[in-house]
């Protein structure tokens, strides 16, 4: 069965890939906030957190599709 994008976002999402998303929101936020900070910080947790907030937008996104099988 093949389902469209809106049925896969509004279908149940499986427990591991709930914390999935927690995870990858939680980092998101983080690199995103060390990124827009004020303070001169040093480039290298820049560059770092700017990794961070990218690995967790997809972490989010690919788990927010992920949908329970029929199994």
């Amino acid at each position: 069965m093949s389902m469209k994008l809106t049925e896969r976002v509004k279908a149940p999402t499986p427990k591991f890939f709930r914390k999935v998303r927690a995870i990858g929101l939680t980092l998101a936020a983080v690199g995103g906030a060390i990124i827009a900070a004020r303070v001169a910080l040093p480039a290298v947790l820049v560059h770092v957190a700017s990794y961070a907030a990218l690995a967790g937008s997809v972490a989010t996104a690919l788990s927010q599709t992920a949908v329970k099988g029929d199994h």
